[in-house]
């Protein structure tokens, strides 16, 4: 058995690193902001690139023969067994609006199967970690989801995509036949963060639509580690995924639309 345990060492120490690149610029006012693709909704900071490059560089100097997909340069092809999964700053919107639920999310892959999870929020304090087969923890403490049974004591969080100005498939259709039978529905606006307060039972449940691989990769070990279940209920729409407590999970997946919105 392949021993994870120097690389996820890395993993923390990249994702602390770039949370003090965050911290820098963050409620500053000193960073630029961009729109991609002309798309206002989505956007890019000057921390975003700055925590990624000092993630990337920090690959190629003591990894360089691993491969790297990351949110804003993309991917460095090539067939290498390691592979390192990076958002640098997921929640740039909050980001940017100086709310602190923003987090940099680093996933390892080796053989395509995700063996290493760092979530890390700075602002909070929050890091969670895990390894493959070695359970999930927050700030060091072991987590495990919630073991809820019924939909009406629990809370979720959701999310909008990006392309909500060019589609009506938006998610509002979910939000609207979900909301009734839910205590509370939350935007928090990090998937990663999102995905790890389900694994640590702040959350009972959360969906999106449209999101990647380097938003979900490293929440989805650490989700699965603490004994949550995840779901892909569209195929159409990249990675469109429920997170959820067991028995949670198997009430609300019915609920899911699993065809645009409108058909």
């Amino acid at each position: 058995m392949t021993d994870y345990s120097s690389l996820l060492l890395d993993a923390v120490n990249c994702a602390q690193e770039a949370g003090k690149i965050h911290l820098y610029y963050f409620r500053k006012g000193n960073f630029a902001i961009q729109a991609k693709h002309g798309n206002e909704s989505d956007i890019v900071t000057s921390a975003d690139k700055a925590a990624e490059q000092h993630i990337i560089n920090f690959i190629h100097s003591h990894y360089p023969t691993h491969s790297i997909l990351s949110e804003e340069s993309g991917e460095e092809v090539g067939d290498a067994p390691f592979q390192w999964v990076i958002d640098p700053l997921d929640g740039t919107t909050n980001f940017s609006m100086g709310l602190p639920e923003f987090s940099v999310s680093i996933g390892i892959k080796h053989h395509g199967t995700t063996v290493v999870g760092v979530v890390y929020a700075p602002y909070l304090g929050e890091l969670f970690h895990a390894v493959k087969g070695e359970g999930a923890f927050l700030n060091g403490e072991r987590i495990a989801c919630g073991a809820k049974q019924s939909l009406d004591s629990c809370v979720a969080a959701t999310g909008f995509p990006v392309d909500k100005d060019r589609t009506l498939d938006n998610n509002l259709d979910n939000v609207t036949r979900i909301l009734p039978h839910l205590r509370g529905i939350r935007r928090l606006g990090s998937a990663a963060v999102d995905i790890s307060y389900v694994a640590a039972g702040f959350l009972d449940a959360y969906w999106e639509l449209n999101l990647h691989e380097w938003d979900v990769c490293a929440g989805l070990l650490i989700a699965q580690e603490a004994g949550a279940q995840f779901h892909h209920f569209r195929r159409d729409r990249n990675i469109s995924v429920l997170v959820a407590s067991p028995g949670v999970s198997a009430l609300l997946l019915p609920l899911l639309s699993t065809t645009p919105a409108g058909t």
